[in-house]
């Protein structure tokens, strides 16, 4: 393995003073950490959207720079990726909704936890979308996606070929070691809002992934393995 990149180095720094100044304000001013700090429209939550709407970025780039000479299986998988993160960046600040001052329509008035114009805080029945997604199937998605993807990748070939020719960046360890550090931090904040900080760490070791993933080759013209 390959030393961290000085990008991996910065984002990582960030997210630990991120996580400690998190888990410090949470644990002795949980009122500051809520409505200052973890704010909505806040640094964190705009923090957020930044990392998310770069990877969308990026993977259009890559979309764009490497058309003629990807497979089509390719181009959908990248395509997705670009849809995906776009969706996820603007749903992060409802869409600029606050920021344009747009008032809600009268389905998500009622429908909306919040009163807000975006799908995450629906309520369907009693039960919040929000809830249902980040407490259940993120959980299962990010544990097959951070753990068992690495190990399948490097042991089983039809993996390998599945992930490379739908462009799915594969982590290196030290992604799945800032993952699970910002979970750990995360789990010991007991503020109201501290799923803000974890979304935000989501954010940033997402980006780092797509930047230098393990499969780097599959970003290349030639799809060459290289030495990671």
């Amino acid at each position: 393995m390959k030393q961290l990149s000085k990008f991996e180095k910065v984002a990582y720094a960030v997210l630990l003073l991120t996580l400690l100044s998190g888990l410090a304000i949470g644990l002795t001013d949980e009122e500051y950490f809520n409505t200052r700090f973890a704010q909505e429209d806040g640094p964190v939550e705009w923090a957020t959207a930044i990392m998310l709407l770069g990877i969308s970025v990026l993977s259009l780039y890559h979309l764009i720079t490497l058309w003629k000479f990807k497979k089509s299986l390719w181009k959908v998988g990248t395509i997705l990726f670009v849809i995906l993160f776009f969706f996820g960046a603007g749903e992060e600040i409802s869409w600029g909704q606050r920021i344009f001052e747009v008032e809600s329509s009268e389905f998500f008035l009622k429908n909306n936890a919040q009163g807000e114009t975006n799908l995450h805080n629906l309520v369907v029945g009693e039960k919040k979308i929000n809830k249902l997604i980040f407490s259940q199937l993120l959980f299962v998605v990010m544990f097959l996606y951070l753990i068992v993807s690495p190990i399948l990748y490097r042991k089983q070939k039809w993996f390998k070929n599945l992930a490379d020719s739908f462009a799915v960046p594969i982590v290196k360890w030290h992604h799945t070691i800032a993952f699970l550090v910002a979970t750990a931090f995360v789990a010991l904040n007991s503020a109201d809002r501290t799923w803000e900080v974890y979304e935000f760490a989501f954010g940033l070791v997402f980006f780092a992934i797509f930047l230098g993933p393990l499969n780097a080759w599959i970003f290349q013209k030639k799809e060459t393995e290289i030495d990671t």
